[in-house]
């Protein structure tokens, strides 16, 4: 049995940071899953870094700019649950190469007075980023700490004037078999879709995220637009948006939609609350064996404990 550690909210432990040294293997890891030596050499490492661009990286807000150690940025990127590719979270970067990420519309409509379409690159430009190391929580047990860049979602459908009877924010992402072998061979409700209520949307955490690291956001982590909501776990964070649209009723979700017991439309980071399978009393930090105590609302009660009835 793990033995449990509890610690105050701020701590991470230096070994948490995944060494160098101990990054996967890239060759080793291919061999395991019988990929031969010819292989080897054609098949080049994709979605790991993306082009420079003139606006990464962004500062850093000094709120959102604990001390906390990152988590390794390679590793990071090789540990990615993005089902339209593969339920293999570590060959996720090695599919995603012919994944077309520009141009890149993105409708932002519904219950608005000024709804858009804009492609990513003219709405990035609309809006200052900024940076912000944030905790990443996933439903299955771990998570990491990593700094993305973007800026608060609410900027953005202030721009657009939602109506009065908008109550809830739905999410909905690419839908591209002929790009995304996972679409093909996974018999699940694509496309991906999520959602939010207009008031966890609202709340100044809640990021449009279109860089990591001081760079541009790569293709397996969610290229060229995702939402960022940190006290919730991580299959809220809808990756690759599409479609933003404002609505009054609350809107199906993927996961919901295939198990709503275990995937409930909430779904905020509650230690005290378990998954059907497993315990969430507790995780596992990306790159050790360590397993912390989970905070409720992953550390960010103060920014989102009033959204629930709770002070």
């Amino acid at each position: 049995m793990a033995h449990i550690v509890v610690r105050p909210d701020w701590y991470l432990p230096e070994r948490s940071v995944t060494p160098e040294k101990v990054f996967l293997r890239r060759r080793e890891f291919l061999r395991s899953i019988g990929i031969g030596s010819a292989a080897l050499a054609s098949w080049p490492l994709r979605g790991l870094t993306a082009e420079p661009g003139a606006k990464y990286p962004a500062p850093r807000t000094p709120e959102f700019a604990p001390k906390w150690k990152l988590t390794d940025e390679q590793l990071a990127g090789s540990y990615n649950n993005f089902y339209e590719f593969s339920m293999n979270k570590q060959l996720v970067r090695m599919l995603v190469g012919n994944f077309e990420i520009a141009p890149w519309p993105i409708d932002i409509g519904g219950l608005c007075e000024k709804p858009m379409k804009v492609d990513v690159s003219e709405l990035v430009s609309q809006f200052p980023l900024e940076e912000r190391v944030y905790r990443l929580r996933c439903v299955e047990g771990w998570g990491m700490i990593v700094p993305w860049t973007g800026f608060p979602l609410r900027k953005l459908l202030e721009k657009v004037a939602p109506k009065a009877d908008a109550k809830f924010v739905r999410f909905e992402t690419f839908n591209r078999p002929e790009q995304a072998p996972g679409i093909k061979k996974i018999p699940y409700p694509w496309p991906y879709t999520e959602g939010l209520r207009m008031d966890e949307a609202m709340n100044p955490l809640t990021m449009l995220v279109t860089g990591l690291y001081g760079k541009p956001l790569p293709k397996q982590h969610g290229a060229p637009i995702r939402v960022v909501v940190p006290w919730k776990y991580g299959y809220k964070s809808i990756k690759s948006i599409i479609k933003i649209e404002l609505v009054n009723k609350q809107p199906a979700t993927f996961w919901e939609t295939i198990a709503p017991e275990e995937y409930p439309f909430e779904s905020n980071v509650n230690p005290k609350v378990d998954h059907p399978r497993w315990s969430q009393a507790t995780e596992r930090v990306l790159g050790s064996n360590d397993r912390l105590k989970t905070l409720l609302y992953n550390g960010y009660g103060s920014y989102v404990a009033q959204l629930y009835g709770k002070t």
